[in-house]
Formats: structure tokens, sequence, C-alpha cells
């Protein structure tokens, strides 16, 4: 396994300057994949409309006010986990990893870029959701210092879990767990059926999990313009510590 983490020289500037410039061709191979692109922020938009549309969540309730934070919360995982994990994994898969970690690029570096890139994707879906939630008849409520703190905890935790998978997995089998992983997560998140209708003893789980504590975390700043709760904190900021250091210590080249 090659592995460049130990030729890292010790310069911040020339640390920075390769972030940088990793970041800025993470985001260019990203715009190259435009079709995933049209599907990053097509769905999100899809699902909104039609929930916004049908009678699934409580009486008295717009379906707008719950749904917007609750898709963008969906669209956060959707790129940072399964998106972000499974480009990584075929990148691995090809042996473009390979070809990385024979220069001096250090593995944290490359997955902060990485990172970097996915928050330039969310912030591009984000801004449309919020355009097209205001034309459904949202009118947001937002705490805005807090909403960008878990928006970055989620992408963290979310991101790390992503790499964890794209770096210890053949990239077929990334493929089937990060799918399969969004879909248990999104089921038990509360996005877009209020967890306080899922069993007890599941909702209990569910709320120790990045997926709710992102949508709940979310529905409190964007949409009621409350204070989040300590639960998401401790939960969002545990999932993105966590994660993130299993995937720079576990991450493989090849």
């Amino acid at each position: 396994m090659s592995d460049s983490s130990h030729r890292e020289p010790a310069s911040s500037s020339s640390a920075a300057r390769r972030l940088g410039a990793q970041t800025a061709a993470e985001i260019s191979m990203t715009l190259r994949r435009g079709e995933s692109l049209l599907l990053t922020i097509g769905i999100p938009v899809v699902l909104l409309v039609f929930f916004s549309s049908v009678h699934v969540l409580p009486a008295g309730r717009h379906p707008i006010t719950f749904l917007a934070p609750g898709i963008i919360a969906l669209a956060i995982m959707s790129t940072s986990l399964v998106n972000l994990s499974i480009a990584t994994g075929f990148e691995r898969g090809y042996g473009v990893l390979k070809r990385l970690g024979s220069t001096p690029l250090a593995r944290p570096t490359l997955l902060a870029a990485k990172v970097a890139a996915v928050l330039v994707v969310e912030l591009a879906q984000i801004l449309v959701l919020v355009v097209t939630a205001y034309a459904l008849g949202w009118r947001m409520s937002a705490d805005a210092g807090a909403a960008v703190a878990v928006v970055l905890l989620g992408t963290a935790g979310f991101g790390g879990i992503g790499l964890l998978m794209a770096g210890t997995l053949r990239a077929e089998l990334n493929l089937a767990a990060s799918n399969g992983l969004w879909l248990l997560l999104l089921l038990v998140s509360g996005m877009l059926v209020p967890i306080d209708r899922l069993p007890h003893w599941l909702a209990d789980v569910a709320r120790v999990l990045p997926s709710a504590a992102l949508a709940s975390a979310l529905h409190r700043s964007l949409g009621l313009g409350t204070a989040v709760g300590l639960d998401s904190w401790v939960v969002l900021t545990a999932w993105a510590a966590g994660a993130a250091a299993a995937a720079v210590a576990a991450f493989r080249w090849e």
C-alpha cells in the first residue's frame, strides 16, 4: 500500500497550497460529472415538490414548513455520504488514488479537499432548494449561524462515514453499502416523516444517529427559528469527530 502521509512537509503554507489545488481539482472533476450533479440537485427538488403536494404530515401543519428543512438535510446526506463515497470508491478502484499516493499529497489533505468540494455542491443544492421552497410558500425562520454550523458538522460526519467506506471496501461493495446505508438512515431520520411517528424503541435509536440529529437541528434552526437542542449538537459533533478520525486512520490509497 502506498501512503504519502509521512512525506507531508511541515510548512503550513505549502500544505495550504496543496489543499487549495486539490480542492480545485475535486470541484472540477465534480462539475465534469454533469449527469450526477443534475441528479444530486434535481432529485431533492422533485421530492420537495412531490411531498409538499401530498398529505402525509400531521393535520394543521403546512407541509412545506416541515419538508423544506428536511429535504435540505436529505440533500446534505446524499451528497456527503453517497455521492462522495461512490465517486471516491471508484477512483480508488481504478487506481487514481494510488497515483496520488505517490505524490506529496497527504491522506488528510486529500480527504479535506474532497469534503471541501462537497460543501461547494451543497451550497448550490441549498440555494436551489430554498428558492423552490419559497415558490411553494415557505417562509424561513432562520437562526443562520446555527444552521451553518449544523451543515458543517453534518457534512463532516456523513463525509467521514462515506470516505471510511470508500477507503476500505471494494468499489462494487461500497456502491451497495453506501446506497443501503443511505436508505436505512433516511427511513429513521425524520426528514420526510416526523420521527415521533416511528415506534418508540426505533425513535430512541434514531435520535443517536446523525441523520435524525441533522434533520432535527435544521427543522429547529431553519423551520422554527428556535435554538438547536443540546442532544443534536452532541450527536452531530460526536459523529463528525469520530467518523473523520476513523476515515483518516483507515483510508487506503489502493
